[in-house]
């Protein structure tokens, strides 16, 4: 039996490494003191695979056959995506995949009742794994990851219990995993914000303290009936649902603690920033 040995979220969001410095001195020193705290735990963990769950921004797949959780499977995953390295102004990086264990997860979740796909290919990474992955120091320590890109964006999509629902079948089919592994699970999107749209410059911080505090009280049947995919809608439609990965997170480690490591409002980033870590 492998065991979970880390699990935390954070955001992304292209202002964070393309123009992270349009922030206030305060907040640019939170959030790069947040994401090294979560990186620091991850060299800490001695992890011999880490899970990212992100959303996808319509990148890699057409609307019309869009699937709700992708598995990336190949030996090696790269990025950014070309079309993205000038709005994200990261270095180009490549981590070790590790095939046999996608496989095995990606069997244990057969017949679990969600629309979970494999994809063979290398997948298109804009700010969803570039960011965290970069700001994090994550992308630089040779652990392999296991890349599980979401559907947040076109309907229908998996809802806060279906999204914490397949979090908990993933941790089932990672702990099921050879016996002394030790797996980290990272949730990255949101908080707050609306891309495209009415409110593209507004974020929502009220919700977004809301939420962390929700997550924070560490009762995820609360977090499940108020945390609903229509109430992050609500607070930026397009993006805030980008939440729901860190539901997924959530789901595979069970009910516990939650620390908030940090949240940052600035509008220049277009996207409320939180940091959160869970206790395993």
């Amino acid at each position: 039996m492998a065991d979970i040995v880390f699990a935390a979220a954070v955001s992304h969001a292209p202002g964070l490494t393309g123009w992270f410095d349009k922030a206030d001195e305060e907040s640019q020193r939170n959030v790069r003191e947040a994401y090294a705290t979560v990186g620091s735990d991850i060299r800490d963990a001695n992890l011999d695979l880490l899970v990212i769950i992100a959303n996808d921004h319509l990148a890699n797949f057409p609307v019309t056959d869009y699937p709700d959780f992708v598995f990336g499977m190949i030996d090696e995953h790269s990025g950014p995506d070309t079309w993205f390295k000038p709005w994200l102004a990261v270095e180009d990086y490549s981590m070790p995949g590790r095939p046999d264990l996608a496989e095995a997860v990606y069997g244990h979740l057969q017949g679990a009742g969600a629309n979970v796909v494999r994809w063979d290919e290398p997948l298109r990474f804009d700010d969803n794994i570039s960011v965290p992955v970069t700001l994090t120091g994550f992308k630089d320590m040779g652990v392999a990851v296991l890349p599980v890109i979401q559907n947040c964006t076109v309907p229908p999509v998996p809802d806060e219990r279906a999204s914490y629902k397949l979090g908990e079948q993933l941790g089932e089919a990672l702990r099921a995993l050879p016996d002394g592994l030790r797996i980290g699970v990272l949730g990255s999107g949101g908080l707050s914000h609306e891309p495209g749209g009415k409110r593209y410059l507004a974020i929502d911080g009220d919700f977004d303290r809301w939420f962390l505090d929700l997550l924070a009280e560490g009762d995820h049947d609360k977090v499940l009936r108020e945390a609903t995919f229509e109430r992050m809608e609500e607070a930026g439609i397009g993006g805030t649902a980008e939440l729901l990965s860190w539901l997924v997170a959530m789901g595979s480690i069970g009910e516990r603690p939650c620390e908030v490591l940090t949240y940052a409002e600035v509008p220049e980033w277009r996207c409320g920033v939180g940091a959160v870590r869970w206790t395993v």
